[in-house]
């Protein structure tokens, strides 16, 4: 079921699936990659399936409810976190594409100008096939990379659709009571487990669930939950008592 989806967080290597010899599911595990290949390069970042399994289904079921009931308001925090994450490097991706597309004319212009120059005497034809074939083959690599550069610009930009559909999709989910490979690699992008740390002798471990197109998402504490839910309670009591 997560099979391709958890990582190490400090090497950033995958997690190995690993069962006992009797294949019982209750007792299979991840464990860093890294360590299964040298065991000095990083920790085990052991981690029991079914743990995994617990940890996605209370995360997914917390979201799925979020955005049922507060879907305008995860919208509108999504698109402000969008905003500030992306705002920067949509200016950085139009400023390089633009800067491309610019030196793409820029060369035409100056391979015009030096077979002008060589044809008035001022440019050896030697130096003008150099310079040619040098501003030919930057020109060729930055055709080749302007439809990539277009495409990740055009691709930055859909994000509104993309959370659209995960809305509409979230909607559709009313009641998961239980995994399947199908709900986990729709909506889980990645699972980050981090190394195990031990506090006043109990074991604990951080695991980052990153879902697709949302990335990581951190249910509200209890206390901004319950305020929510009683403006929401309360919204829905005055548009009872107006209908009425």
């Amino acid at each position: 079921m997560f099979s391709g989806l958890l990582y190490c967080a400090d090497c950033g290597e995958k997690l190995y699936y690993s069962c006992t010899n009797n294949y019982k599911r209750e007792q299979a595990y991840f464990f860093c990659s890294s360590y299964r290949k040298n065991s000095s390069v990083c920790s085990a970042h052991y981690i029991r399936e079914r743990v995994v399994e617990q940890l996605v289904l209370e995360g997914l079921q917390r979201l799925l409810w979020y955005v049922q009931v507060y879907e305008q308001k995860f919208a509108r925090e999504q698109m402000e976190r969008f905003g500030l994450q992306e705002k920067k490097e949509l200016t950085a991706k139009r400023r390089e594409l633009d800067k491309a597309k610019s030196r793409v004319m820029e060369i035409d212009r100056l391979i015009q100008k030096s077979y002008e120059d060589m044809t008035k005497g001022i440019l050896s034809e030697e130096r003008f096939a150099t310079l040619t074939v040098s501003l030919e083959s930057e020109q060729k690599q930055l055709k080749a990379v302007i439809p990539e550069m277009e495409a990740s610009l055009e691709a930055t930009t859909d994000k509104a659709t993309d959370l659209q559909r995960f809305i509409e999709r979230a909607r559709q989910v009313t009641r998961l009571t239980e995994l399947t490979p199908e709900i986990v690699h729709e909506f889980i992008d990645k699972i980050v487990v981090f190394k195990p740390e031990k506090v006043d002798g109990k074991r604990y471990q951080r695991v980052d669930i990153h879902y697709n197109t949302i990335g990581l998402w951190v249910a509200p504490n209890p206390e901004e939950l319950e305020r929510e839910y009683l403006a929401y309670y309360n919204s829905m009591q005055k548009r009872k008592k107006k209908t009425a």
